[in-house]
């Protein structure tokens, strides 16, 4: 073996058995878990839960540290901000790379400043009217906004993965149902109900319950796939092929956090979602675990701003500075 060999090995060794240290040692102080959603939301909820699982495995405090604001901007840019050894953790969403799309800077690139580590939890998205609604179906929905163009409208809260989810359908149907701005589902749903909108764009979080109470009638959901809960509800995609997406919910560390801290913790994601007590927690909040690989997630955030970057641009909305 040549020296240039040696040293080589030595070097690999030695990086192995920092690695393995850092394996045994982690966590060694309390972690803080950065959350961009307020108290008593549906993250907020799985935050917590998550936390609680944390901190029983690692014998260590996992404080959960609200940080609203700005569609998770706020934690997001702290957690960038954060020393790369695993104690500080941030809750992604789906909201993530739909921030990257609406805006024209951040303070963090939503890719290379993050060290993804999993998905959580999927939701669905839901299409739904007032029970009384002359509206049957999605298939009528599209339909009816075919044959009166600009007439049908939608709740929503602009800038948010319900509005670009309502543009991307009229993009892809060659529709123009109006999105009707509110800045709460309250107020839609009141509008909803009173026939002054015509539909809702909802996550499944906010619209099960109206739902199975039958103050919804939903029409369609957004997720890839049929969801065990609702199986008779049909799929956006099953009128509209290929339009399809799930709000989601993910670990992150800041970048450059060590592999083996990273490894680390997306054992403990799917040790935590093989709970049935946690998955039961989850499908009460309309979630379905979705558990994936840190490679996995970071190609789903760059395929989710390369999609949302298309619809802001095709339907011209405005972007923040």
């Amino acid at each position: 073996m040549t020296g240039a060999l040696r040293l080589a090995a030595a070097l690999l060794a030695a990086l192995a058995a920092s690695e393995e240290a850092v394996s045994q040692t982690y966590p060694v102080r309390p972690i803080r878990f950065l959350v961009g959603s307020p108290p008593g939301s549906g993250n907020d909820l799985v935050s917590r839960l998550l936390a609680q699982k944390l901190a029983e495995r690692f014998g260590q405090p996992v404080i959960v540290e609200q940080k609203p604001g700005g569609a998770g901007l706020l934690a997001n840019d702290a957690l960038a901000k954060s020393p790369p050894d695993g104690h500080a953790l941030v809750l992604l969403s789906g909201a993530h790379p739909a921030t990257a799309a609406l805006n024209r800077a951040l303070p963090y690139d939503p890719v290379r400043d993050f060290g993804m580590v999993g998905t959580v939890v999927a939701y669905p998205l839901v299409i739904s009217v007032a029970p009384n609604s002359e509206i049957r179906s999605f298939p009528d929905l599209i339909a009816r906004a075919k044959g009166a163009p600009g007439k049908l409208t939608y709740s929503m809260t602009p800038g948010t993965l319900v509005h670009l989810l309502g543009e991307w359908i009229n993009i892809e149907a060659g529709t123009a149902i109006l999105g009707v701005p509110y800045k709460g589902s309250a107020n839609a749903l009141v509008d909803v109900l009173a026939g002054r909108v015509d539909a809702t764009i909802e996550t499944g979080t906010a619209s099960f319950g109206h739902i199975r109470s039958g103050k919804l009638r939903a029409l369609a959901l957004s997720s890839p796939a049929r969801h065990p809960a609702l199986p008779e509800l049909p799929t956006i995609s099953e009128t509209l092929p290929g339009v399809e997406m799930s709000s989601w919910l993910g670990l992150a560390v800041p970048a450059a956090t060590s592999r083996t801290i990273i490894d680390r913790l997306n054992r403990e994601i799917r040790a935590f979602l093989e709970s049935p007590e946690v998955r039961q927690r989850l499908a009460d909040l309309s979630g379905v675990p979705a558990p994936s690989s840190p490679e996995e997630m970071r190609a789903l955030i760059e395929r989710e701003i390369a999609r949302w970057k298309r619809v802001v641009e095709l339907k011209n909305i405005e972007r923040q500075n």
